[in-house]
C-alpha cells in the first residue's frame, strides 16, 4: 500500500521553499551565502531552494545555522531533510513502480485533494487494467514507429498504476478526489465494447465511495464563453498547509509540474468552469450505468441509492441486468 506521505520531490520542494524562507528572513543573498560558507556554485543553491537535487545533510545543517533556525526550525527542516533524501526508501512501497509513473506517485503520496481533468482519456486512477493496457500499448506503438527505444514493459505499467490506485481505497487518510471525465474518453474508439463495459462498471464503483465524486462533460456541453481546455491537468493539494499546492499538467509524451501561483490559480478557475458545465454527481452515476446497458445491448437498471458508500460495491448480473449495490 502507498504510504500516506508526500514523496520525495515533494519533500525537497518543501525543504527549499523553506530554505529561500529564512535566507530571505536573514538578509542574504544568493551570493552572499555562497561567499560565506565557500561553496564553489551559486547553482548549487539555486538547485537546493528550487528542489532539483538531492540535499544533503550536511549542506542543510550548515544553511541552517547560517540562517539563525531556531530548534524547532532545524528539527522539523533535519526531518524533511532525510525524508527528502530517501528514494530507495519511498520506492519500497511501490516494487512496481515505473520511471514513467513515479512522478505522479509522488504528488499523489500525502494528498488530501486531488482534481483531475483529462479531455481524451480515463484518468489513471480510474483506469481498469484493460483499459490502461490498450493506452500504454498504443503508445508503445508510437515509440516504435518513431524509433525510440521499448520503455517498460507493459504489464509491469499496468502493474505500476494499480498500485498508484490504492491511494482512493486505502483507510483512513483517503484523499478526496474529484475528475470532470469528457463523453469522447467513453467512446468506442477507447478499446473493444468488453473494455469499455468494464471500464464503464469499474467508474460506477467508484462513483460510490465517499471520497470520490466524478462529474460527466457532454460531448456538446459549452464551457464557459465558448471555452476549450487545451490539455489534462491535475491540481495536487496536500494536509500540510505548507507543502506547496501542486499542478500537473499532462502532454502526450511530456509532463509539466508546477507551483507558480499564477499558473495554478488559472487551471483552478478552468475546473471549476468544467465542473459547473457537467452533470451531477448523480447524473453522471445514472449515465454511466445507462451507457453500460446500451454497450451491451441490454436494459440497465438505473435507480441507484445515492450518498456516502458503507461498504465495498458489490457487482450482480441477473437476466442481463446491471444493479449497483452497496
Amino acid at each position: 500500500m502507498p504510504p500516506a506521505v508526500p514523496g520525495p520531490i515533494l519533500r525537497r520542494r518543501r525543504l527549499g521553499t523553506e530554505l529561500r524562507r529564512l535566507r530571505e528572513q536573514a538578509g542574504l543573498t544568493g551570493d552572499q551565502v555562497i561567499e560565506r560558507i565557500g561553496w564553489a556554485s551559486a547553482s548549487k543553491l539555486s538547485r537546493l531552494e528550487n528542489g532539483r537535487s538531492r540535499p544533503d545533510p550536511d549542506d542543510v545543517d550548515v544553511l541552517l545555522t547560517l540562517y539563525g533556525a531556531d530548534e524547532e526550525q532545524r528539527a522539523e527542516l533535519t526531518g524533511i531533510t532525510h525524508e527528502a533524501g530517501d528514494m530507495r526508501g519511498w520506492l519500497r512501497n511501490f516494487p512496481v513502480m515505473t520511471q514513467q509513473q513515479r512522478a505522479f506517485a509522488e504528488l499523489e503520496a500525502g494528498c488530501a485533494e486531488i482534481s483531475e481533468y483529462n479531455p481524451v482519456l480515463v484518468p489513471g486512477l480510474l483506469q481498469t487494467p484493460g483499459y490502461a493496457r490498450h493506452r500504454i500499448m498504443s503508445a508503445a506503438q508510437v515509440a516504435t514507429e518513431a524509433g525510440d527505444p521499448e520503455s517498460e514493459d507493459p504489464e509491469t505499467e499496468v502493474r505500476a498504476r494499480q498500485a498508484r490506485q490504492s491511494l482512493l481505497t486505502r483507510s483512513p487518510e483517503v484523499p478526496r478526489y474529484t475528475a470532470v471525465l469528457e463523453e469522447a474518453a467513453l467512446g468506442r474508439r477507447a478499446g473493444p465494447p468488453e473494455v469499455l463495459h468494464e471500464q464503464l462498471v469499474h467508474l460506477c464503483e467508484m462513483a460510490l465511495l465517499p471520497n470520490v465524486t466524478l462529474r460527466l462533460l457532454l460531448r456538446d456541453t459549452r464551457v464557459g464563453d465558448w471555452y476549450l481546455p487545451p490539455t489534462a491537468f491535475s491540481v495536487y493539494r496536500f494536509a500540510d498547509p505548507l507543502d506547496p499546492e501542486t499542478l500537473a499538467i499532462e502532454g502526450g509524451f511530456t509532463d509539466v509540474m508546477s507551483t507558480e501561483a499564477n499558473t495554478l490559480n488559472r487551471y483552478k478557475v478552468v475546473f471549476e468552469w468544467l465542473c459547473s458545465s457537467a452533470l451531477s454527481a448523480s447524473d453522471t452515476l445514472s449515465w454511466l450505468i445507462e451507457a453500460t446497458g446500451r454497450l451491451t445491448g441490454t436494459a440497465v437498471e438505473s435507480t441507484v441509492a445515492y450518498g456516502p458508500a458503507t461498504a465495498p460495491t458489490q457487482r450482480r448480473r441477473d437476466s442481463g441486468r446491471l444493479t449497483t449495490e452497496r
